[in-house]
């Protein structure tokens, strides 16, 4: 996690290579030995070939919470970095201990959510969720004791009711120690900043006896159990303490007397990087033991399930292709490319070409239909014929031509029943037959308007029924869509896009002000230590809060203006009341950290 400063010649250090022999079961750590490490003293002897500002020049712009700097010390920074190790020495510390920090962090929020969990939830940890190792270690255990004690469910809740303790007492030791650490190393910056922005480097020296002197209240501030440092003896000392980094120290100089000369300045620079290569070194075993266990120790039963299914499922699909003479696979294949093709034909296609045609041809230029207009209306004129001929005959007068339908057909009526008294003889010598066939014209003419009604209402549904044949394929391209925007905006934190990343910056919010106020009541109670510890958990969820808002920020226009008021959360001279205030605004003023049902 350390980054090495240009132009260090340093060795490497031993707390590396007993780190490397603590993992030797782990393969891809051997493979790194076959390659020079960055911080060798092969390498620095080919950085030395070149000027320090081509390297300086490379050098990225760390991207987090800024230093407590004057504005001109910023710009003067930005403008000429390659000239200032002041500012890149502060800058890689304060890099170093936030990425360790969020390390911790993560995993303590694990075993903290395990801690709450139910009974089984531990129990079932213990022995699925801990590696195929671990599943047969628990697994003896459990038989040894259920044949000596009983239930052995009780001791596998114990030992991970303990085990889980321990590793949040380990891990919540650490990060206050850090937390100290970080807030001490930025209230000096803090200190120092009239002097930085007159002269970066006048003022090195004093930095780099401050920053020497943190470093050795950070060693003896961190103690562990002794148990912990088994596995690994180079992290011990002598008796039983428990104190376990030793970090290297400058000679004691009398900072306001003495000169220093740039070989004493280039070897107390390469002494605090080795400082931060053993605290990277001492902090990767100690999180080897207490961390959070990775999603292959996690899900490891889930993994070998799945790669059991798919090596069943490969060796059927062997066994039915054609390397054994089966057919099978390609009459798979063939049917479905045709079951592929008809669906997109029945369901995709010629309800598009439906639609279209509705959307763009009137019922005037449509094919012609099962019933028309002009024939139910030939069919009326010819009842109204029959009915007036009817109706003179019996009247034996002339009757108006306008006369309506619905009287002549009383008519007809009238003389029906007249006539089906006798049906016989009027049958063959009435009028019987006569009203038969016109009310046969009648019943004709019901039947063709009856037909032409649902013609029309079938015309007017097309295009329902062909957006009804296409919703098939609507909902597949919407479910694709959805399984390509959720790949998309997957889950990459509070920096991530959506509702789910904006709800974790308000969070972050709520941290934030939360740290403030807890940092507050420490120094009301007078708990100097612990208010550093606070203060240096500020810093680090400021630094997240800052991380988490740039890019969304600075799409919005909001950044200079969001920016300045993280960077004054972070003022230790500023009122708790003005950063509660300010805290406020963040989460009520800015688009970026607004709910989703409150943005414009």
């Amino acid at each position: 996690m350390a980054s090495s400063p240009p132009e260090i010649t340093s060795e490497e250090p031993t707390g590396a290579k007993a780190l490397i022999h603590s993992y030797s079961n782990r393969i891809w750590r051997s493979l790194l030995g076959f390659f020079p490490s960055p911080d060798s003293s092969f390498l620095a002897k080919i950085s030395n070939l070149y000027p320090r500002s081509q390297s300086s020049r490379s050098r990225p712009l760390r991207s987090g919470l800024p230093l407590p700097l004057h504005a001109n010390a910023v710009r003067s920074h930005l403008i000429a970095s390659e000239e200032s190790k002041a500012f890149i020495v502060l800058e890689d510390i304060m890099e170093h201990s936030l990425s360790s920090l969020h390390v911790i962090h993560k995993s303590l929020l694990f075993w903290q959510s395990l801690a709450e969990g139910t009974k089984t939830q531990k129990v079932c940890f213990m022995i699925f969720r801990r590696g195929p190792r671990a599943l047969v270690n628990e697994t003896c255990k459990m038989l040894s004791t259920l044949r000596t004690s009983g239930s052995p469910i009780p001791h596998v809740y114990h030992s991970a009711a303990e085990t889980i303790s321990q590793r949040i007492s380990i891990l919540t030791s650490l990060q206050c120690c850090l937390a100290n650490f970080l807030a001490e190393v930025y209230l000096e910056v803090n200190k120092y900043k009239n002097v930085l922005a007159e002269d970066s480097e006048k003022s090195l020296p004093s930095l780099l006896i401050a920053i020497n002197r943190l470093f050795s209240k950070l060693e003896a501030s961190i103690s562990h159990p002794p148990e912990i440092y088994k596995s690994n003896s180079s992290f011990s000392k002598d008796g039983d303490k428990s104190c376990a980094v030793v970090f290297e120290k400058l000679p004691d100089v009398d900072e306001e007397f003495s000169q220093w000369t740039d070989t004493e300045i280039r070897d107390a620079t390469n002494m605090i990087y080795q400082n931060l290569q053993k605290l990277d070194a001492y902090l990767s075993f100690v999180l080897s033991h207490s961390q959070k266990p990775g999603k292959l120790t996690l899900y490891w039963l889930r993994y070998t399930c799945g790669a059991v299914g798919l090596s069943i499922c490969s060796a059927w699909l062997l066994r039915h292709s054609s390397l054994m003479g089966s057919p099978d696979i390609d009459n798979w294949i063939r049917e479905t490319k045709e079951s592929t093709a008809g669906f997109w034909n029945d369901h995709v296609e010629q309800p598009l070409l439906a639609i279209r045609d509705e959307l763009f041809e009137t019922f005037r230029r449509r094919h012609k239909g099962v019933m028309e207009v002009e024939e139910v209306q030939l069919t009326a004129n010819s009842l109204h014929r029959m009915l007036l001929a009817f109706g003179e005959q019996t009247k034996g007068q002339k009757l108006p031509e306008n006369i309506a339908d619905q009287e002549l057909l009383e008519i007809v009526m009238s003389r029906y029943e007249k006539e089906v008294m006798h049906p016989l003889q009027n049958l063959l010598s009435g009028e019987l037959a006569r009203a038969m066939l016109i009310q046969i014209q009648k019943l004709k003419l019901d039947l063709e308007t009856a037909m032409l009604e649902l013609n029309q209402i079938l015309r007017a549904n097309e295009i329902n029924f062909a957006i009804l044949a296409a919703l098939p394929a609507f909902f597949l391209s919407l479910l694709l869509l959805m399984l390509v925007r959720t790949w998309i905006l997957q889950d990459k934190g509070a920096e991530g896009k959506g509702r789910i990343a904006r709800l974790q910056r308000r969070l972050l919010v709520v941290e934030v002000e939360k740290r403030i106020m807890q940092f507050q009541t420490c120094i009301d109670q007078g708990l100097v230590e612990e208010s550093k510890c606070m203060f240096g958990l500020l810093l680090y969820s400021l630094d997240r809060l800052f991380k988490a808002v740039e890019r969304h920020a600075k799409e919005t226009g909001e950044w200079l203006s969001l920016r300045q008021d993280i960077v004054d959360l972070a003022k230790p001279e500023l009122k708790t009341e003005y950063k509660l205030a300010v805290t406020s605004r963040l989460g009520g003023m800015y688009d970026c950290l607004l709910p989703s049902s409150k943005r414009r």
